[in-house]
């Protein structure tokens, strides 16, 4: 029983790498007053492309990097629509939703031949702590997260970024350059977004499927209330979140019933359905969370 619980605890390190990186990005992109619900978009892209870099090159540490790559061009997008072109947030998520799923079905196509998934690609290797198997990227997650709640918590920079999701006026007035500093912020948090996707691509899955995300990237937009934009807090609900997945594999494989595969699959959202219900109640959102920023 004890080995089947750590186990569990063991594999929740890796499901639970994805919800950390996107979690945090948008922890950091919402202080800043800009909302991005297209992060499951991010991730698709990122993730397409890391594949194809993989299979190109045979290096999954390039395909984790071009990932990345994507992700900091679609941050400075979204960043830069958002905060000097006054264009809505959330029709811009969507629209990178919806694009990010047709071009990903369309490169399987055109690279694999199958519109469902690519071939195997070689994965990153993993690293062994006392007997068991992890990711060296749990590890860099962590990192990244203290290192976000470090500058957002000690730094001028976060007093900053939170100023300009608070009260960008007051912010401006104290020179400040807010949409400036809003498109940079979101454009590097899109790069944890793109390690995000390339990381289930080039390590946790071994290869892109049209699906691949599975809605993690809305998983991470729940954690960002659940954790009232801190993100320690958003670090420790990915775990908690990563372990309910980790369960529902663990449970697919013990009981071997098919019927059973999908419902199982749904713990991970009804966990964070259910916290968000009991918890995400007494949150609160940054001031001009997702409100255009326009000068006097």
């Amino acid at each position: 029983m004890i080995g089947l619980i750590i186990s569990l605890l063991v594999v929740a390190t890796r499901s639970s790498v994805p919800l950390i990186l996107a979690s945090v990005g948008e922890v950091v992109t919402e202080k800043a007053g800009i909302v991005n619900i297209g992060i499951e978009g991010f991730m698709l892209l990122a993730g397409v492309v890391a594949a194809v870099v993989d299979y190109a090159t045979g290096s999954p540490l390039l395909g984790l990097l071009a990932g990345a790559g994507v992700g900091f061009i679609l941050g400075l997008i979204h960043g830069a629509a958002s905060a000097k072109l006054k264009a809505n947030q959330i029709v811009l998520g969507i629209g990178i939703n919806i694009l990010a799923f047709g071009i990903g079905v369309a490169v399987l196509n055109h690279v694999w031949g199958n519109p469902g998934q690519s071939a195997p690609l070689p994965t990153i290797p993993p690293i062994r702590i006392d007997g068991y198997f992890t990711t060296p990227m749990f590890l860099a997650a962590i990192a990244i997260a203290l290192a976000a709640h470090y500058i957002m918590t000690r730094t001028t920079l976060g007093l900053e970024i939170s100023a300009c999701g608070e009260d960008p006026h007051s912010a401006e007035a104290l020179g400040v350059k807010v949409e400036t500093l809003q498109t940079l912020v979101t454009a590097v948090a899109g790069i944890l977004h793109g390690l995000a996707g390339a990381y289930l691509v080039v390590d946790y899955i071994g290869q892109f499927t049209r699906d691949i995300t599975a809605g993690r990237g809305f998983i991470a937009l729940a954690i960002v209330v659940l954790s009232n934009w801190n993100t320690i807090l958003a670090l420790a609900a990915s775990y908690l979140l990563g372990l309910a997945e980790a369960t529902a594999l663990n449970l697919q494989a013990i009981l071997g019933v098919p019927a059973l595969s999908d419902l199982l699959n749904t713990l991970p959202y009804i966990a964070a359905l259910v916290a968000i219900t009991i918890y995400g109640v007494k949150a609160r959102a940054p001031a001009w969370l997702g409100r255009p920023y326009i000068k006097e």
